[in-house]
């Protein structure tokens, strides 16, 4: 089956003021529209790949023909960053993390001023357009990374938790060029029980190896 683009899962103007409905409409139903739509038509030569999930398909890029893995990267990368993406933010969210994230997030980093710094530094000092994201490891461990254009740590052999989307079309037309001001307001609308499934899903695959127990 095609690949779709998801529908939101609020009103474009529920995450007002963080970031408004004009951004929102834009983002969603013009960039990653497209990238669905772009997505597709690269596949259209290759019907084995077309029961793939776009997961899949950037999970292991150089299984992906030649002339169609740049395609995949970005277009397949967008489609996969913005269906999470869409979904870890919700109207009054944010505050302070609760349940599992919490605890991991205490332990790799000590609280969660110094993550939230950390990850807004990150997202920051991300040269041009791409994302900062909390990923997971195989032995269970978190980091903060930042990737380029559209793509994703599942194409590293990490798990992606949770990420921001840096891309100038994500906040330019509310904040301009004051990205760490959106970095900033964005933990505002974090959903994290959205984020705290992700998270169970990444343990359920990566428990950490419990010497001695």
């Amino acid at each position: 089956m095609a690949h779709q683009l998801p529908d939101l899962p609020y009103d474009y103007s529920a995450l007002e003021p963080v970031i408004d409905t004009q951004t929102m409409k834009l983002h969603h139903d013009m960039h990653h529209g497209a990238y669905v739509k772009n997505l597709n038509a690269a596949l259209e030569k290759y019907p084995n790949l077309q029961s793939k999930s776009a997961e899949d398909l950037i999970r292991d890029l150089n299984a992906v023909p030649e002339d169609i893995r740049g395609a995949v990267r970005n277009n397949g990368g967008g489609h996969v960053n913005h269906t999470m993406f869409w979904k870890i933010m919700k109207p009054k969210g944010g505050g302070d993390p609760s349940g599992p994230i919490a605890e991991v997030i205490k332990k790799a980093f000590g609280n969660f001023k110094d993550f939230q710094t950390k990850f807004n530094d990150a997202g920051v000092k991300q040269f041009g357009s791409g994302w900062v994201w909390l990923a997971g490891k195989t032995g269970g461990e978190v980091q903060i990374i930042s990737t380029p254009n559209q793509d994703n740590p599942i194409s590293q052999g990490l798990f992606p938790i949770f990420g921001n989307d840096v891309w100038e079309h994500a906040y330019y037309l509310k904040y301009n060029n004051r990205r760490p001001e959106y970095l900033a307001a964005w933990w505002n609308i974090v959903n994290w029980d959205e984020v705290n499934n992700r998270l169970k899903t990444f343990q359920s695959h990566h428990e950490p190896a419990l010497a001695g127990r």
